[in-house]
């Protein structure tokens, strides 16, 4: 028998302190705003229009301070500087009525940017598909700038050069090229010197998110890079494992359409902290374009008098600090790794390869509706023209359905085709397109088809549409939504009185025409803010984001879909309240189909920067369900800490 084993000593003697171990309070917790988060962008509809000056816009850079922007223009080749009197608020700029030409090194500039301290400035273009380099005697001010005769031809890797930039310190440059849709990366052995500039031999191809890339921009640390291109009017955001190693890149699946604002966006910069975001374009606007991108990140500081060992379970993306050290001290954390589900996701979703046949109860089913505990199934039939009631146990699990009880509504409609229920399920609608009208209904045991009656109350919606398709309320019954295919859009009427459909009055609409020309369905996440519709044109589900929850004239299409394949004709869907699950109804074969529409990504660690980590490189997040152990020891009582990861999946 091998007598080799592995200890870990979960807590070590303290320096200069109590050999007891003691566990620590809960830590305060609080937040702070991280930048460069693409995933949660938003456009501050502020913009800033160029045209005074230049019709191409090719780039956009700011000082590092804000209170200046410069433009670069292909249109007269020339760059612009702006003062901004609020720094990087758009809102607030002006034209300082300064420019510089650079049409005697490049008659097609595409990007410009500058060295840190605002003495250099850098130019490209796919005239001379050269970089030049230029000074200014007065920092980031463009009337002291001149060439310096120095510069650095990139046409052994791109025939088009779009956009440039540095890495932190200047000993690396990157330049993205449109002809073969990638970034390249360059040394320089002097910092910012074009003249002691190499090829490196390394490279990243963008073709799979853009063929037509016009810039390139890193986070100050390296770890991201973000492309965008005509091809696609997006921008993509990219990890690297080792900073600024372009051959460590990888495409993280995030993306921010900016198709609203310009469809050729050319130019991209952030704000000092990247909690702001600026596009340029010529494809519509010639307008600088601003967008916030800063996220809240949850902190967690632990009070290390209270005691030497703490544990902790993060339920979002949490920074770890710690506060109230000794002169000398060491202590240890505990973390145990989590996930994070985030439901609702069209762009994730998959068939699950399960499905419940119905047909021996209902043929040609409409729509379907649950309890929102699972434990009920409601499916709309044209055959029948009924509401059919199923058991499910387990919940949510829709090949237990068992069939339990039936509720005509052919003394109202005999072309059923929506239905919704109260989220206390004493209320019921449906909507037709015989009469064109809602119908609405009472259940006196909430959820129980036997106990229902209509109410003798009934909105007509033909002076809106005339072969409603679905309905949907907003949950506490002030709104309700209705989608057809006379005008391929979605109306929204307000109710003076909850959920009392005789109290209703047209409010708004949003064509969705553009998109499918007959929309059967539709649905909203529970807080209002994004909406779904499913269309038999082409038997698609498409997503749409509203900026003001329930209110559908805020309405934009995400450029979102989901092909509901297997199912051959389509005809109705709803997701679990959560958004982990979505359910589809076939009008043909009488099935039901289950999708996963939610993504579990790790819950991600970081840790206060005063921590110095051995190996230079911070811990990763523990796997979900995974115990890591770390011991940090400080000896200035707090100002800095050294971290040591002491223990890799305890669990």
């Amino acid at each position: 028998m091998a007598n080799d084993k592995d200890f870990i000593v979960k807590n070590p003697v303290e320096v200069g302190g109590s050999t007891k171990v003691t566990i620590g309070d809960a830590p305060a917790s609080g937040s702070v705003t991280v930048g460069y988060d693409l995933a949660n962008a938003t456009y501050d509809s502020v913009s800033f229009d160029v045209t005074g000056q230049e019709s191409n816009p090719t780039d956009v850079t700011f000082n590092n301070d804000g209170t200046k922007m410069y433009v670069t223009g292909s249109g007269f080749d020339r760059i612009y500087q702006y003062s901004l009197s609020t720094a990087f608020d758009l809102s607030t700029a002006s034209y300082d009525s300064v420019d510089f030409s650079v049409t005697s090194q490049d008659t097609g500039p595409t990007a410009m940017i500058f060295n840190n301290d605002g003495t250099k400035m850098y130019v490209t273009g796919f005239g001379s598909d050269t970089i030049f380099q230029y000074s200014l005697s007065t920092a980031f001010d463009l009337s002291t700038a001149s060439y310096d005769s120095v510069s650095f031809s990139v046409s052994s890797q791109d025939g088009i050069p779009a956009g440039l930039s540095f890495n932190d310190d200047g000993t690396k440059l990157y330049m993205v090229g449109d002809t073969n849709d990638s970034v390249y990366q360059y040394s320089l052995s002097t910092a910012f010197d074009l003249s002691t500039a190499s090829y490196d031999s390394v490279s990243f191809s963008v073709s799979s998110q853009d063929t037509s890339p016009r810039f390139v921009v890193f986070k100050p640390d390296g770890t991201k890079m973000y492309v965008g291109g005509q091809s696609s009017d997006a921008i993509y955001q990219y990890s690297l494992s080792t900073a600024f190693d372009l051959s460590t890149a990888s495409y993280d699946s995030v993306s921010f359409s900016v198709t609203t604002e310009d469809t050729s966006p050319s130019g991209m910069s952030f704000n000092s902290d990247g909690t702001k975001m600026y596009m340029v374009g010529f494809g519509t606007s010639d307008s600088v374009h601003q967008y916030s991108t800063g996220s809240t990140l949850t902190t967690a500081t632990f009070d290390t008098s209270t005691g030497n060992y703490f544990t902790h379970t993060p339920s979002e993306d949490t920074e770890y600090g710690f506060s109230n050290a000794g002169d000398v001290q060491t202590f240890q954390l505990e973390v145990t790794g989590n996930q994070d589900v985030v439901g609702y996701d069209l762009s994730e979703a998959a068939y699950d390869s399960i499905s419940s046949d119905l047909s021996a109860e209902t043929g040609s089913l409409r729509s379907i509706s649950f309890k929102p505990d699972g434990t009920k199934m409601y499916i709309l039939a044209l055959t029948g023209t009924d509401v059919n009631e199923y058991d499910l146990d387990p919940a949510w699990d829709i090949t237990t359905s068992s069939y339990l009880q039936n509720f005509s509504v052919v003394g109202q409609e005999s072309s059923v085709h929506g239905l919704f229920f109260k989220p206390d399920g004493t209320k019921m609608y449906i909507v037709g397109q015989i009469n064109d009208t809602v119908y609405q209904y009472s259940l006196s045991t909430a959820w129980d088809l036997s106990t229902a009656s209509y109410d003798s109350v009934s909105l007509s919606v033909s002076s809106r549409e005339t072969t409603p398709s679905d309905l949907f309320f907003k949950p506490d019954g002030t709104k309700m939504y209705i989608v057809g295919t006379q005008d391929d859009a979605v109306d929204e009427w307000a109710l003076s009185t909850a959920w009392d459909v005789s109290t209703a009055s047209y409010t708004t609409t949003f064509s969705i025409s553009s998109q499918d020309t007959t929309p059967s369905d539709l649905f909203f996440k529970f807080d209002g803010t994004v909406m779904y519709i499913l269309g038999d044109a082409f038997n698609l589900i498409r997503q749409y984001s509203l900026s003001t929850a329930w209110d559908v004239s805020t309405a934009s299409y995400d450029s979102v879909v989901l092909s509901t394949s297997p199912s051959l004709a389509p005809q109705g869907f709803a997701f679990k309240p959560d958004g982990a699950k979505m359910y589809l109804v076939d009008q043909t074969n009488a099935f039901v189909y289950q999708f996963t529409t939610s993504v579990s990504t790790p819950i991600t660690i970081t840790w206060d920067e005063d921590i110095e980590w051995s190996g230079g490189t911070a811990p990763s997040s523990p796997a979900s369900g995974q115990k890591d152990l770390y011991t940090i020891t400080t000896d200035d009582g707090g100002t800095t800490y050294f971290g040591v990861p002491s223990g890799v999946n305890l669990s």
